[in-house]
């Protein structure tokens, strides 16, 4: 039989009450920290930041909307999702493999429009322009881009001889691949953008075809070395002849004046002298004679022959070898100048005698008439 005790009662009921009191601490604990933990989750899923280089896609039941502002922005958490698109330039490459520079042959072997073949290496950059569209557009824009690359570019190389692909054309191929990505683009409009394309390398597939197109690329230099030499070369001579040109014509100009100069002298000398001669012949003939001899005797060596026979002049040595020099030859020069001026007084007197003498005649035969 238990005997009942009123402490141990009491206790019993204490304990009761702190597990009740407990209890009910537990449950209010626990509410809020669950209340806690999900203001927590809907605070954190209400707000997103946007970079510097991305732009933001919102959608609300299912309606896409672009945020292109950076910073931190608010949306309604379960019912708004948010996508992140990077805006800054990108880029692929187009023959070969980026991270060890493989050749991938089946992307970089091309056939050009004299049918020969060659390896082309593209790299190709690109950048998103409008977010909604390059995210719902298409399902891989960016294999998009690619396969209308590839397509550009083999049209494009397949247009051009094999000289131009390996040298001189490079600039001109690039331009008009991009040209042609941009126009396909604007068609197929998947919100990507084309920055710029470049061929980062080409070469024949061979080694033997290589050597020879670098073997003719060298030539080209070569050649083009050569007239750059040649170019330099006439750029020097040129004005050295063109000054040896005006020197010689004003050389020229300047003996001609000096030559006509002495020619009018001459005539003036020479009129004057037939003025006098006119005057009184025998006179000037005879001064004109004893100023040639004086020239002339002084430069000569002679034997006079004084012989009952008529006298004779003969030179021993040769008249013209002892006239050297520059001196000597002005001296020979003046001599001719003043034989061909008695010559020509000679004719004239000659020639004025006669038309004297046909005069006397022609009177005498007149008188002789009228007698």
């Amino acid at each position: 039989m238990e005997t009942y005790d009123p402490k141990f009662e009491e206790m019993k009921k204490e304990a009761r009450k702190r597990a009740e009191k407990f209890k009910q601490t537990m449950k209010n604990g626990s509410f809020a920290v669950l209340m806690l933990l999900l203001a927590l989750i809907l605070g954190g899923g209400s707000f997103y930041n946007i970079g510097e280089q991305e732009q933001a896609i919102v959608t609300t039941f299912g309606v896409a909307q672009p945020v292109t502002e950076p910073g931190l922005h608010f949306k309604i958490p379960v019912i708004q999702r948010v996508r992140k698109v990077n805006t800054t330039i990108q880029g692929f490459a187009i023959g070969y493999q980026v991270e060890d520079n493989e050749t991938l042959e089946d992307d970089s072997l091309m056939i050009t429009n004299d049918y020969n073949f060659v390896n082309v290496d593209f790299f190709v950059e690109y950048k998103v322009a409008d977010p909604v569209k390059a995210v719902y557009a298409s399902e891989d824009p960016l294999l998009i881009l690619q396969n209308i690359s590839q397509a550009c570019i083999r049209t494009v190389i397949g247009s051009y001889d094999v000289d131009s692909v390996l040298t001189t054309g490079k600039n001109e191929i690039q331009s008009k691949i991009k040209d042609g990505i941009i126009l396909m683009l604007e068609q197929h409009d998947i919100g990507l953008q084309i920055i710029n394309v470049t061929i980062q390398d080409s070469e024949p597939p061979t080694q033997e075809v290589m050597e020879a197109f670098k073997a003719v690329e060298t030539a080209k230099q070569g050649k083009e070395t050569s007239i750059n030499n040649a170019n330099k070369y006439r750029n020097e001579k040129l004005p050295q002849a063109e000054a040896r040109i005006d020197q010689i014509m004003q050389e020229a100009e300047s003996s001609k004046v000096q030559r006509v100069n002495e020619a009018n002298a001459e005539v003036a000398k020479f009129n004057a002298m037939y003025a006098e001669y006119v005057k009184n012949p025998e006179v000037t003939k005879k001064r004109m004679f004893y100023e040639t001899m004086e020239d002339v005797l002084p430069q000569m060596k002679v034997i006079i022959d004084g012989t009952d026979k008529t006298d004779m002049i003969l030179p021993l040595d040769n008249f013209f070898q002892s006239l050297a020099g520059n001196t000597d030859s002005q001296n020979a020069e003046s001599s001719r100048v003043n034989s061909d001026a008695m010559n020509d007084s000679d004719t004239n007197h000659n020639a004025n005698e006669r038309n004297t003498n046909n005069e006397i005649n022609e009177e005498d035969t007149i008188m002789e008439e009228a007698e």
